[in-house]
């Protein structure tokens, strides 16, 4: 990949790599016998007696070459996609890939000959197609050669490397059925594609302001009336009601008179002012 990207491990493929190791060391050194490698392969003839199989070949490795080129791949190519994917996501994108590759051999099994065989790579051309639908321009340098190519064509070139390997010859390693591998992570691209594509987005409505219309200002005509003298309110004096507060006044003193009699003085005083005026 390229020369400034550092290699970070994710969850899924650190643990997958392990896996891979922990069997093929377990192979070597302890289960030696046939039986349990033939246990782990995936055999078309065989598939109905042991299905599973079809997964547990995914952990069995033909050789030192074939575990070491694929965990080198994994390593390289897996943690952008998990990344991509979501680490549970992932597990059975690899899972779905294996599988694929093992279903693909059982078709191919009734028209040519396919042997016995074990080995992730199915699984990891899924991960390479998967890797070069997301990022097919992404530049991958070979070291230590001095090329430069894009993933896509790694992917192609790996590809056609393979078949020509399977109409080579024989071994424990069944490279057409690794097609099997790409063409599942290719249909599971695609449908991720087509369910999370997102609708055309709808032209944003324009917000509605309201709009502010000079309204017509109708003057009524003020209708001219001549002024109306203002009536005198002031109540009329009564003449023998002062008399009766002037004889009070005179018998008992003036601190006698109630509010009212004091304001019927004031108001006689008052009209009897104006009217000598």
């Amino acid at each position: 990949m390229e020369k400034t990207r550092t290699l970070r491990l994710t969850p899924w493929v650190t643990r997958l790599v392990l896996a891979n190791g922990a069997v093929f060391l377990l192979l070597a050194t302890v289960f030696t016998a046939p039986r349990f490698a033939n246990g782990l392969q995936f055999d078309p003839l065989r598939v109905t007696a042991q299905p599973w199989t079809a997964l547990t070949h995914l952990f069995a490795h033909g050789g030192f070459f074939q575990f070491a080129l694929t965990s080198a791949l994994l390593l390289a190519f897996g943690p952008p996609v998990e990344r991509a994917l979501g680490s549970t996501r992932f597990l059975g994108f690899y899972i779905y890939c294996g599988i694929g590759a093992a279903l693909f051999a059982l078709g191919l099994s009734t028209i040519v000959r396919v042997e016995p065989f074990v080995g992730a790579t199915g699984a990891l051309f899924g991960v390479l197609m998967a890797f070069a639908a997301y990022w097919p321009e992404a530049r991958l340098s070979l070291h230590p050669f001095p090329v430069s190519i894009s993933a896509r064509a790694f992917l192609l070139t790996l590809a056609g490397f393979d078949v020509a390997l399977g109409f080579i010859g024989r071994s424990e390693v069944a490279h057409l059925s690794h097609l099997g591998g790409a063409f599942a992570g290719y249909a599971f691209v695609r449908l991720q594609v087509m369910t999370t594509r997102h609708p055309a987005p709808r032209p944003t409505p324009v917000p509605r302001r309201p709009v502010v219309t000079p309204m017509r200002v109708q003057e009524a005509a003020a209708e001219l009336r001549p002024a109306m003298p203002i009536a005198d309110s002031r109540p009329e004096i009564d003449d023998d009601g002062v008399d009766r507060v002037l004889d009070k006044i005179a018998e008992f003193g003036i601190d006698s008179l109630t509010n009212q009699e004091r304001k019927l003085l004031t108001d006689a005083a008052e009209r009897k002012r104006r009217e000598q005026a």
